[in-house]
């Protein structure tokens, strides 16, 4: 099963009275995909994740500026709640069928996690978690990337053999790598967005897969 990648966010002064104008501000930094610009979706949660949702709205006819969300959200402003938001962002992918990049809009989650939702979840999870996309996108695959630049294990598919075959080849596996490099580059320059729009205490980067994500990115980074 393919591992999600993550960004938590802890901030100062987060509370029933604030989060939903924290969460606005967070909002605005997010780098949106031109070619599907603005917020898709709200989803609204009270208690914890098993409940139906208090709301849930298609927005994507007429997407709505954070400002415009979150007077939606406030109409449903509670501690015990949760506000799940999508959009999209431009990140570049690799078609295995055409074996051509493509840089396009991918899905990503934002939610704000009331402080008394899911018993104080937002404590461990983050006030705010963004839900990144695949991990891959990021480390690339099987540890094709980075000082650790050798196949984790055999094939298990012959998509993934098909896709190792192509990588062999070093022109196409600098391109990997210098692409891989641009959506790191994407996350940390948004990450950065963040800690000056907010009063971030804390924030962290970490994966379903790796045991230290945000070293993992680092080390891709740092070599050229």
């Amino acid at each position: 099963m393919a591992n999600q990648a993550y960004a938590s966010v802890w901030c100062r002064g987060f509370g029933e009275e604030t989060m939903l104008g924290l969460f606005e501000k967070l909002l605005e930094t997010v780098p949106s995909a031109p070619s599907w610009p603005g917020f898709a979706w709200l989803v609204i949660r009270a208690v914890n994740p098993m409940e139906s949702p208090l709301e849930e709205l298609d927005l994507r006819a007429y997407p709505p500026t954070a400002s415009e969300l979150m007077e939606i959200a406030r109409e449903h402003l509670n501690a015990d709640s949760a506000y799940e938001v999508q959009a999209n962002w431009d990140l570049w992918t690799y078609e295995l069928s055409t074996g051509q990049w493509k840089r396009g809009a991918e899905r990503l989650e934002l939610i704000c996690n009331g402080p008394e939702y899911d018993d104080g979840a937002s404590a461990e999870a983050g006030h705010f978690l963004l839900e990144l996309g695949m991990e891959h996108l990021f480390t690339g695959h099987g540890n094709l990337l980075g000082a650790r630049s050798v196949p984790a294990a055999a094939p298990q598919h012959p998509a993934e053999a098909e896709f190792l075959r192509r990588m062999s080849d070093p022109d196409r596996l600098r391109e990997y790598h210098e692409k891989t490099r641009e959506n790191i580059v994407t996350l940390f320059d948004w990450m950065r967005k963040i800690e000056a729009a907010l009063p971030v205490e804390k924030s962290r980067l970490w994966s379903e897969g790796e045991d230290n994500f945000e070293a993992r990115l680092d080390e891709i980074l740092a070599l050229r």
